[in-house]
């Protein structure tokens, strides 16, 4: 008992909100697993699950090398050098706090969510979403495109499949779409094998590339005079390509899949559930090995593209143009091989549109349903898919399957992903030294992001398109599913236990109330008011409800019920986001608990009925009565076996 009389919760009984369930085969079909949130994953030792985010971060291989070049020209290679410094000490050691801070998979969305309290964490976290689905929708439409690409450039593919990219790109994504309809057990295994077989594939390309280049001692010569002649003297040049780095930071792109994966990562026996040490370590080195070994192949190939291709070929229509390394292998090593290298290219940026599909699967059920802002199937992947192809298969008809086209888009989702992990570390850090450190990396991320935007405003404009799609979803969701039951369980403690069992066979009846200054005196009056209007027997046992407002941004949450007793006067109370929503689940509790029909007694509520339909939809309280109802009606078809409400 604390010093207010109340009496805390000892002990709990859950109950299960009611559930529909669609009989129709179709409808299981696609609603499978809907329900599997949070049960056991299988893991995998940490290099095995890096070739799963390397099949996105190494893919961009496939088109970073001819970017690189079209955005600095003959200043690629330093560009590029300033990129590995930025990911090997800024990317790098800021997302291996992200990782120590968010285990789960939710990545530095999750950490300032939890930064910002209530609607502004909530807002915030769905402008984020809004960037993470421009990376992730960017990633699956641009490397299908740089796939058909190098099919269309093959010396063995007919000519004039170049006519019908849009339409060689849209049956990758749904080959793609199929994969993930069909299941994705096997996902790690088979991204081993490609990861493996194209990094193998490109160490022998820019293996012969740089033979080249070191027998012919003129190629090197001649570009670094031409950069000495264009800019006068070393500093100039790496300052200048300090500016232009921003425009390739598409190589920047593994590290947010890398910490969604997590969830993947096989750590140590006996780790912690809420900070599993063992995966934490072996996330950072998943992190740390992919950066080494992506930071040495943007190096190397971004330098033999540059110094051993005509600049021309990498513009649109040229024969290098999003496919520099294939024109090397063709090149160098014959049709035969370059073919090979084709096909591995090809496999794994398809691919990689998987680890972004991946990516999407693991934020939506995460963040939107339990927010009450998507719909309950979207806890389910089948469906997600389906959506997701659907609007990749839109962004390439509109970016016309074209890669450098989609470039601006998909470094604006990656920075601002990146900006607000830096962003969160720093303030997660703002008590320690090391505060000035992350801030200078933040200030690194943000002017990176800053530059791309001014350079290509169409990457935030495609972002903010996703950012208010998903705002209309969310809003719209959130307000078609708030009379909803919206609670997962009802905790009563002992003495709210006490309370109801005193009832006996006797009807349920409860006084919602909303307190005052909780005297005596006060519940005295409140129970002859509500006995005078609805009538009731001045024998009949009632019990008060007074249910607390939480936060109201919350969807769903258990509602935790308190018995208190004031004089002779019985009192449950509770905190929850949705007051009718609460009412509601209680007085199915309690009719649970003694097989009565539950009644509950209102006061009329005065004001305009439109202001608190908004009222309700945002702060979770309203006209309480006529809601508690509705969410009633939702919850038990059968109108007999309903609890009453009753206004006087």
């Amino acid at each position: 008992m604390n010093p207010s009389g109340e009496s805390d919760a000892s002990e709990s009984q859950i109950i299960a909100a009611p559930a529909g369930r669609d009989g129709r085969w179709l409808g299981d079909w696609l609603l499978h697993g809907r329900n599997d949130r949070g049960s056991h994953q299988a893991t995998a030792p940490w290099w095995q699950v890096m070739c799963l985010t390397g099949v996105d971060y190494f893919s961009t291989l496939g088109y970073q090398p001819g970017i690189a070049v079209l955005a600095a020209g003959m200043l690629s290679p330093l560009a590029t050098m300033i990129l590995v410094a930025v990911t090997l000490f800024v990317a790098l050691p800021i997302y291996a706090q992200v990782a120590k801070y968010s285990p789960h998979g939710q990545g530095s969305i999750l950490m300032l969510e939890e930064l910002l309290p209530r609607w502004r964490g909530k807002l915030f976290v769905l402008i984020l979403l809004g960037f993470a689905f421009t990376d992730f929708i960017i990633t699956m439409t641009m490397s299908a495109a740089d796939a058909t690409a190098h099919i269309a450039e093959n010396p063995y593919v007919p000519h004039g499949i170049e006519d019908h990219a849009v339409l060689v790109t849209s049956l990758l994504l749904v080959a793609l779409g199929a994969v993930f309809l069909k299941g994705f057990k096997e996902a790690i295994g088979i991204a081993v094998a490609i990861v493996v077989l194209y990094l193998l594939l490109n160490v022998i390309v820019i293996g012969r590339a740089l033979m080249e280049v070191s027998s012919r001692g003129d190629l090197f010569h001649s570009w670094w005079s031409g950069v000495l002649t264009q800019h006068g003297n070393p500093w100039m040049a790496i300052a200048i390509a300090a500016l232009l780095f921003p425009k390739i930071a598409l190589g920047l792109s593994g590290f947010e899949t890398g910490v969604a994966v997590m969830p993947l990562v096989r750590g140590k026996e006996g780790d912690a559930e809420a900070r599993p040490a063992g995966r934490i370590r072996n996330t950072r080195k998943l992190l740390a090995t992919a950066a080494v070994i992506m930071s040495v192949a943007l190096i190397a190939s971004s330098f033999v593209t540059t110094v051993l291709i005509p600049a021309k070929e990498f513009e649109l229509g040229g024969k290098a143009y999003g496919r520099g390394l294939s024109y090397l292998a063709h090149g160098f090593l014959g049709d035969g091989f370059g073919t090979a290298y084709d096909l591995s290219t090809i496999v794994i940026l398809w691919f990689a549109g998987a680890s972004a599909m991946a990516g999407l699967l693991n934020l939506v059920p995460r963040y939107l349903p339990p927010y009450g802002m998507a719909p309950d199937w979207a806890r389910a992947n089948r469906p997600l898919v389906l959506v997701f192809t659907l609007i990749s298969l839109i962004v390439t008809a509109v970016f016309e399957a074209d890669v450098n086209a989609q470039g601006g888009a998909y470094a604006t989702g990656v920075l601002v992903l990146m900006t607000s992990a830096a962003v969160a570390v720093t303030i997660t850090h703002r008590a320690d030294r090391s505060r000035w450190i992350y801030g200078l990396m933040t200030l690194v991320f943000a002017y990176t992001m800053v530059v791309n935007v001014v350079e290509r405003p169409e990457g935030l404009k495609i972002a903010s398109f996703f950012i208010f799609g998903i705002v209309v979803v969310s809003i719209t969701s959130r307000a078609m599913r708030s009379t909803e039951l919206r609670v997962s369980a009802v905790r009563l403690s002992p003495k709210a236990e006490e309370f109801i069992a005193s009832l006996g066979e006797c009807p349920v009846r409860i006084i919602a109330h909303r307190p005052d200054k909780r005297t005596v005196e006060e519940y005295d009056r409140k129970e002859i008011q509500a006995r005078e209007d609805h009538s009731l027997n001045s024998g009949e046992p009632v019990i008060f409800l007074e249910i607390m407002q939480g936060d109201a941004s919350a969807f769903e949450e258990d509602l935790e019920v308190r018995g208190v007793r004031i004089g002779a006067h019985r009192i449950l109370r509770a905190t929850s986001p949705a007051i009718p929503n609460a009412i509601a689940a209680t007085l199915l509790e309690a009719q649970r608990r003694t097989g009565q029909i539950a009644h509950a007694y209102f006061g009329w509520t005065e004001g305009n009925p439109i202001a608190y339909v908004l009222r309700y939809i945002v702060l979770g309280e309203g006209d309480t009565a006529p809601v508690t109802r509705e969410v009633l009606r939702r919850a038990v078809p059968d109108q007999e076996a309903r609890p009453r409400i009753h206004v006087g």
